[in-house]
């Protein structure tokens, strides 16, 4: 039989039970985005090598290329794709010569 123990489950003192050494223990985590500097904080399981001290805490830090700040469907800017360009560059590499 699993052993369970009480967690606190919120700041109103409501208690729930939940099984002892089964869950993956959550890290403070810092996402960051590379094109805006912006930085999400927020609690994961996730690990990384890079940490970073915010508030006086160790946060694992996470580099994002993209993110809901930058993604263009958040954001709803329109984005030129070059797509004459790509479709070129693969006819000239993978055209048949006669």
């Amino acid at each position: 039989m699993l052993s369970t123990k009480q967690i606190l489950a919120s700041k109103q003192g409501k208690v729930e039970i939940v099984k002892k050494d089964i869950h993956p223990t959550n890290h403070p985590v810092c996402f960051s985005d590379v094109s805006t500097g912006r930085k999400f904080i927020t609690r994961s399981t996730a690990k990384s090598k890079n940490t970073e001290s915010l508030d006086g805490l160790d946060h694992f830090l996470h580099v994002r290329d993209v993110t809901m700040d930058s993604h263009p469907a958040y954001t709803g800017e329109k984005r030129f794709v070059d797509t004459a360009g790509r479709v070129e560059k693969f006819q000239s590499k993978f055209s048949r010569k006669r």
